[in-house]
This record gives structure tokens, C-alpha cells and sequence, in this order.
């Protein structure tokens, strides 16, 4: 094939192909719509960083007893660490430390024992409250207006069945599986004694030896994104367990005043409950509204639904944001897609320790985006700046 040439209406001599001029890549670069390339650039960045979290958490996974020890010496930290300076303020350093992991051990006892013993006591009673209120509600399903058959109520229990137990596997398989052996058991508790102690007398110098890895101009931003992190986990941390306890109290006090049996039993259940935000305590004062239904008949249940209601509200409206602050600052559905993913990842595990996840993560995202007023991004990340101001240039 030949090219022909055309200059003020005369034709030229015919070129051959080979000396057609091919447009250039800046050419074929300019000729595609911006907001394609745009989208481009930022969807391969995007696969890069998921495929480096991929690899990060395949490491995790494989190291899963050390990475699981490290994760929970920063909760006790977390616990530990405002005791520690309350006592500093008299006391020496080490002594501090010493006493305030007496103090918080003592309470995660005194507490675990609380809750154990009202589990065991009314454990039996309990389950058979939960069975007649069952039963109750399988009658009224069958003979009320939506006239279930017994194969479609049996159907919706074995589903029920099947969710409790895949549960109950989860639990037992990310609290026990990663230390089937004696030896994996001896290494993660000595990481985790050693962190404990090391996170509590020097927290610093572990921090400062962590950002001596990164380039100089990129410290600064990568300490404030460390800082925001830990005080969203921390303050989570900390939170969480105090929320748990006022709604187990208010629970309790409420099925007293309604005089619902086994109310120890189930304020028990409702602060395990509680771990789990947004969804955790409303499930677990479910199984109140079924004893309240097969002990006290379907008004009283009707009034533990009522008061389910109320304390959850005065949980999501006052307790959270005046107990834990700014430490997760997630619209509520972007809580429920946290737990969902957690669970779908770890389990039980995943869904606990999802929520501080995702909030430190965007505490992260909003002081690197410039949308946290309390982080303001400083002239030492000028360097960082630059960086993503070439990226967008090339995207």
C-alpha cells in the first residue's frame, strides 16, 4: 500500500508505507479523554497497593500466632498505659508499669469471673428459658397470620443451627488454632509478655527506631499517620470496654425493673455482646426478649424490645461519642461493612477487631487527603506533596 500527498489541491507523487510518520505516544496520550486516563492511572495504582496488602497479610497469616501476640500487647498497652502514668507521678518508672498490669489484670479477672459465674449459674436456666421462648414463637409463626409450615420453621432453626456453629468454629479456631502446639503457645506468649513490657518503657525509641526506615522527607508524614493510627486503636481500645460495661449495667437494671428472670445471665451476654458495635448488643438483648417472652409473656417482651431500643440509642448517641470521642468517626453502615468484612476474613476475630482497624485507617486517609482540621498537613511532608503532585500529573 501507498500513501498520496496533497498540497493546494495538487496531487503528489505516491510515498511507500515506511515513510508515513507513525503519531507519537504523546500524541495517542493526548487523543484519550482525561478523565480516562485519570481513572486509569489512580486503578493501577490502586492494584498495586492491594497487591503489596496481599503480600502483607500472607506474611501475617503465615506468622499469625506473633502478629496475633504484637496486635494484643498493644490493646493491653492501650489499658495499661494511662494507669502506668497515673502512677508514674509518685512512683518510678519499672514500679508504675508493675503495678498498673496488676491493676488491669485484676479487673479483666474480676470481670471474665463475673461474667463467667453468672454464665454457669443460670447457664442451664437459661438455655431452657430461650428453648420455651422458642417454642412460643414457633407456634405463633405456624398458627398466626403467616401459617409457616413445620418444615419452613425447621428449615429457618437448622439455618440458625448452622450460623451459631460456623460461629463457634470461627471462635475456636482463631483462639486455638494458631496455637495447636505447646511450642507455638510458649513463643506467642513470650512476644507478647515481651512487647507488653518494651510497649510500656519505651515506646519511643521503638517508634523513633521504625521511622528511621523511611526516607527523610517522608518521616514527618509517616509519624503523624503512626500517631493518628494508635490514638484511634487506643482510644477505641478503651472505649469499648466501658461502653460494654454501661450497657450490660443498663440492661440489667432495666430487667429488673421489668422483672425479667436470669437477668445476670443476660447482662452478661449483652456486655460480650457490646465488643461487637452497631449490631453486637441489639442481637444479644435479642435472646433477653425471648426469655422475657417465654417467662413473662409477649408484653414484657415487648418492653425488652422497647428498652433494646433505648440503649441503643443512648449508646450510639451519647456513651460512644463521649466515652470514645473522635477515636472512630464511621458513619454507622461504614461500621456494619467493616464487621461484615472481618468476619468474611478472620471470623468472630475478624469482626472484633475490625472496627479500630478501619477507623485508624481512616484517620489515616483523612490527614494524607488534607481533610483532618485537628491534623493539618505540615512544610516537612512538602516532599510527600510533591511526590503525589507528579503522580496526579502522570495519571
Amino acid at each position: 500500500m501507498t500513501a498520496i500527498a496533497v498540497h493546494d489541491g495538487q496531487m503528489d507523487t505516491p510515498l511507500p508505507q515506511d515513510r508515513v510518520i507513525a503519531p507519537t505516544s504523546e500524541q495517542i496520550s493526548e487523543s484519550i479523554p482525561t478523565g480516562l486516563r485519570t481513572a486509569a492511572g489512580y486503578t493501577w495504582r490502586l492494584l498495586i497497593v492491594l497487591a503489596g496488602l496481599a503480600v502483607i497479610f500472607s506474611g501475617l497469616n503465615t506468622l499469625f500466632p506473633v502478629a496475633a501476640a504484637l496486635f494484643f500487647a498493644l490493646l493491653v498497652t492501650a489499658w495499661t498505659g494511662p494507669v502506668m502514668r497515673l502512677f508514674q507521678r509518685a512512683l518510678p518508672k519499672v514500679v508504675s508499669m508493675v503495678l498498673a498490669l496488676i491493676v488491669i489484670t485484676a479487673g479483666v479477672i474480676g470481670i471474665l469471673t463475673v461474667v463467667i459465674r453468672a454464665s454457669i449459674n443460670e447457664g442451664a436456666n437459661l438455655a431452657s428459658a430461650i428453648t420455651q421462648g422458642f417454642d412460643q414463637i414457633r407456634t405463633w409463626l405456624t398458627t398466626g397470620p403467616l401459617k409457616l409450615s413445620n418444615d419452613q420453621f425447621q428449615n429457618l432453626i437448622d439455618q440458625a443451627k448452622a450460623l451459631g456453629q460456623t460461629i463457634a468454629k470461627d471462635l475456636a479456631g482463631n483462639l486455638f488454632g494458631a496455637v495447636s502446639s505447646l511450642g507455638t503457645l510458649i513463643i506467642a506468649s513470650s512476644v507478647f509478655l515481651f512487647a507488653v513490657i518494651f510497649f510500656l518503657m519505651t515506646p519511643e525509641k521503638i517508634w523513633d527506631w521504625l521511622l528511621s526506615w523511611f526516607p527523610q522527607r517522608s518521616r514527618n508524614f509517616v509519624d503523624t499517620s503512626g500517631r493518628i493510627f494508635w490514638e484511634s486503636v487506643a482510644g477505641y481500645t478503651r472505649g469499648i470496654v466501658i461502653v460494654a460495661l454501661l450497657d450490660a449495667v443498663l440492661v440489667y437494671l432495666g430487667l429488673l425493673v421489668l422483672r425479667v428472670p436470669l437477668a445476670p445471665a443476660l447482662a452478661a451476654v449483652v456486655f460480650l455482646g457490646a465488643f461487637i458495635p452497631v449490631i453486637g448488643a441489639p442481637f444479644a438483648t435479642f435472646f433477653a426478649a425471648v426469655v422475657a417472652l417465654a417467662e413473662c409473656g409477649p408484653t414484657t417482651a415487648l418492653l425488652v424490645i422497647v428498652l433494646t431500643i433505648v440503649v441503643g440509642s443512648f449508646d450510639g448517641d451519647v456513651l460512644q461519642p463521649l466515652v470514645m470521642g473522635k477515636a472512630v468517626n464511621l458513619h454507622p453502615l461504614a461500621i456494619v461493612i467493616a464487621i461484615a468484612a472481618g468476619g468474611i476474613t478472620l471470623g468472630i476475630l475478624g469482626a472484633l477487631v475490625a472496627v479500630p482497624l478501619a477507623g485508624g485507617f481512616y484517620g489515616i486517609v483523612k490527614y494524607a487527603t488534607g481533610r483532618d482540621p485537628e491534623h493539618p498537613r505540615e512544610p516537612a511532608d512538602e516532599g510527600t506533596a510533591e511526590l503525589a503532585n507528579l503522580d496526579h500529573e502522570d495519571a
